[in-house]
């Protein structure tokens, strides 16, 4: 398809990163409901029937935010409810991230074990690091994830490719 065919018929491509970055996170907002810290899975059922890059955007998200606020080890305390796990590799995928989709496997086959059966008394997620002795190993990953997840001083490299992946496929996007 033609580009100007494109903005024809996506015309949220026109406006420029910002803009449509706050375009994509209303089409979030309204497409992708749910409670992404609910262990039920719903939420990721919620995001399966969404256009595949949509679904990609959905289900990386809140990675973007642990990335920003915590570590992607603390990631699977709060978000690693299986399913949800899955879309979220599969999401990074999608969008291109694969250095990151790496490093997210990676904290995954640390961590997923060692809260499977996590109990309050257990702790948070650092606590039983340090009781299995896996710290510098979660440390390793953090400061691996945290690179990879900067473009810059407040720039998000998952944001970043939202804005990419939209622009290259918005038919993937785009919920006509």
């Amino acid at each position: 398809m033609h580009e100007s065919s494109n903005h024809e018929r996506w015309p949220a491509l026109q406006k420029d990163d910002d803009g449509l970055r706050d375009e994509l996170f209303q089409l979030l907002t309204v497409h992708a409901p749910g409670n992404a810290y609910s262990n039920d899975g719903s939420f990721a059922a919620n995001i399966t029937q969404l256009p595949p890059g949509l679904r990609a955007m959905a289900a990386t998200h809140c990675l973007d935010i642990s990335l920003a606020i915590d570590s992607i080890t603390w990631h699977f305390g709060n978000f690693g409810e299986p399913h949800l796990v899955s879309e979220t590799e599969a999401g990074l995928r999608e969008l291109g991230l694969h250095d990151l989709a790496k490093c997210f496997v990676e904290a995954k086959e640390l961590m997923q074990p060692l809260l499977a059966e996590r109990t309050e008394a257990d702790g948070d997620p650092h606590e039983i690091l340090e009781r299995a002795e896996l710290t510098h190993r979660a440390d390793e990953l953090d400061r691996r994830a945290s690179e990879l997840g900067e473009l810059g001083p407040g720039e998000s490299a998952i944001y970043g490719a939202w804005v990419r992946y939209a622009r290259q496929h918005p038919e993937r996007v785009f919920i006509t």
